[in-house]
């Protein structure tokens, strides 16, 4: 599926739909005499080719990251090397992690669950307020600590912090709840018009989907809170509580952001783990 959702980008849907991606990860190229795409996608044959018709010879002068989950970042050096152009991304996939969040890894907690790329190494290095090809970086730790938002303007490239269709997952120790709520509200203090997302739709109206995803979490905590009134209990033991209406196929990833929710709470000093810190301990309220 191909697109034009603002002037100068067209959209190319990647043909991996499923309950994490939706319709399909979205790969943007920024068109001009030189091209820059942003979010290659997943190693698959066709999207590359895609890709590449829709570059029509023309030149690309980078291939921006805004993290480095596979369905984004897979098809990268494939792309690199029929581009002969460079990966920019806020670095490799430990990079941006916050302290608590590597202190669980040096405890012995391994990735979430959610694909990351392991041998991803960008050639560029971004960081926090960089310019490159006219593009705007924002680093939007939370979802993934290397994850970045890309400004054009008042158009946002989002990635997969803010989507129309879902909210983000947040899955420790690669995503960091207290780092995804100061994301999203670094985003409310930024002028934007439209957000394009790494999966589904634009969403047009961008602050107040923004405001709404922190008022979700804002209503999630309450119910973790509230959740544990009733006795100790795991984090799978409370999404089995409180997630009433999602897809059972959903269910592991939501008990990864309850989790995300009971770390952020330990810090607050409002519950704590019986027992070293993983996914299956129990927690209680303090």
């Amino acid at each position: 599926m191909i697109t034009n959702p603002v002037p100068n980008v067209t959209c190319i849907r990647a043909p991996n739909p499923s309950p994490m991606t939706y319709t399909g990860t979205n790969t943007y190229v920024i068109e001009g005499a030189s091209c820059t795409i942003v979010d290659p996608g997943p190693k698959d044959s066709d999207h590359l080719s895609t890709i590449l018709s829709v570059l029509n010879g023309r030149p690309v002068s980078s291939i921006i990251l805004t993290h480095s989950h596979i369905d984004h970042s897979a098809l990268a050096p494939d792309l690199a090397q029929a581009t002969q152009a460079p990966t920019a991304a806020f670095g490799d996939s430990a990079a941006g992690r916050s302290d608590a969040m590597n202190a669980l890894v040096a405890a012995g907690m391994t990735g979430g669950g959610e694909g990351i790329d392991p041998d991803f190494a960008p050639d560029i290095i971004l960081n926090d307020g960089d310019t490159i090809d006219g593009l705007t970086v924002l680093h939007t730790p939370g979802h993934m600590g290397n994850h970045i938002c890309l400004f054009m303007g008042t158009t946002v490239f989002t990635g997969d912090h803010v989507m129309d269709w879902a909210t983000s997952i947040v899955s420790p120790p690669d995503g960091d709840l207290t780092d995804f709520m100061a994301s999203c509200q670094k985003l409310l203090d930024r002028p934007s018009d439209i957000y394009l997302p790494g999966h589904g739709d634009p969403v047009t109206a961008p602050h107040e989907r923004v405001q709404w995803l922190i008022n979700h979490r804002n209503d999630r905590e309450r119910q973790i809170i509230a959740a544990l009134d009733d006795g100790a209990a795991t984090a799978i033991q409370i999404t089995e509580r409180v997630y009433t209406d999602v897809n059972p196929a959903l269910i592991p990833a939501a008990a990864r952001n309850v989790l995300a929710h009971l770390i952020d709470l330990q810090q607050k000093k409002v519950v704590e783990p019986l027992g070293p810190l993983s996914p299956e301990v129990l927690f209680s309220r303090r």
